[in-house]
């Protein structure tokens, strides 16, 4: 009888514990919701506010309006690499301070000198047919935006560097359809958020 009422209390216990997890599952998996929408908001408010940054369309951000006088280099995927690396036709250094363009309306999210590989940074993040994108301009000479900028398509943000002279000069330029990512390595088998940058250039 001990045996029985033993077997009966563990499986009540069991039973008990296991009812007790399913809100704390639920709870949880909501507020990873609730965090994941509350990192949105901030730019559904500024866009909001400001339509006029809100995307129509989407152009190169070299040799305005259509890259004229450069070519891409490394493409995409090319190597592992994450983005394109945009070169002056003559080689070189020959592209050194040229000016790089926004690709699109939006909002300057990051603009700093990261060292390393990187150099000068600047990031924008573009609202684009209700969903956001991220442009991410590096190796660059100088920077002519700040953090907290609203750009035109088209405007100049800064100019094409060496990262310190680490490169000859060009701009590694990344699209990415996860804005939040962290700035990355520049190289991964794993493209998970980050998108062909002529090619969807060209189809938007």
């Amino acid at each position: 009888m001990k045996i029985l009422w033993g077997i009966i209390i563990i499986f009540l216990t069991s039973f008990s514990s296991r009812k007790q997890l399913v809100p704390n599952n639920k709870t949880n998996y909501l507020q990873e919701s609730i965090e994941t929408q509350d990192k949105y908001t901030k730019y559904d408010s500024l866009f909001n506010k400001y339509k006029e940054f809100i995307v129509t369309d989407f152009g190169f951000p070299v040799g305005k309006p259509n890259a004229k006088g450069y070519y891409n280099a490394q493409k995409f995927k090319e190597n592992n690499h994450l983005g394109d690396d945009w070169n002056g036709v003559s080689g070189g250094n020959s592209d050194l301070g040229d000016t790089i363009y926004s690709i699109a309306n939006g909002y300057v999210s990051f603009a700093e000198n990261i060292g390393g590989g990187w150099g000068n940074v600047i990031r924008v993040i573009h609202k684009y047919e209700g969903n956001y994108y991220e442009s991410v301009y590096a190796h660059c000479r100088t920077i002519k935006v700040k953090e907290g900028d609203l750009v035109k398509k088209g405007i100049s943000i800064g100019t094409i560097g060496t990262a310190n002279g680490q490169y000859l000069a060009h701009l590694h330029l990344e699209l990415r359809d996860d804005i939040f990512m962290d700035i990355g390595g520049g190289y991964s088998k794993n493209t998970k958020g980050y998108l062909d940058p002529t090619k969807f250039i060209n189809e938007n």
